[in-house]
């Protein structure tokens, strides 16, 4: 199953070591289903996860966040859009996680953005929360 993370849920997991976005995490290791990403995308989660505001919160040291980013790097499927969206105007950055879900044809989007979750879906991929996504995880792989 190919599913974009938004960087929110990443930062979120590296913040809490428990919640949903940690446990999503961990079942991305463990291989239950597929993180498509783009190079975009990636610039944006080793940027927020190096991020001087986000440091004094994060339960990841410098040295972790750099092997988490370079394992995602490596083991991810990073995709090269082709297609510009623009159906997000009030953050932009938002469109990168629609067109990366679109170009890999992927069975979700899971963020905690409200703009994307507004939408519910896009171009029949469903936008959840890391909630929801946990529970949809939990039904195809029990």
């Amino acid at each position: 199953m190919n599913v974009v993370l938004d960087t929110n849920v990443v930062a979120r997991a590296a913040i809490s070591l428990r919640g949903p976005p940690a446990e999503i995490i961990r079942a991305w290791r463990a291989d239950r289903f597929s993180w498509v990403t783009s190079a975009p995308l990636l610039d944006e989660l080793e940027r927020v996860l190096s991020s001087h505001r986000l440091e004094r919160y994060l339960t990841w040291s410098h040295e972790e966040v750099r092997e988490f980013v370079g394992l995602v790097e490596e083991v991810a499927t990073v995709v090269e859009p082709d297609r510009t969206i623009n159906v997000i105007a009030e953050d932009t950055a938002d469109n990168l996680v629609l067109e990366a879900a679109v170009e890999a044809k992927a069975e979700y989007i899971v963020t905690g953005d409200s703009h994307l979750l507004s939408l519910a879906e896009f171009e029949g991929i469903p936008i959840v929360s890391p909630v929801r996504f946990l529970a949809a995880l939990a039904e195809l792989n029990p």
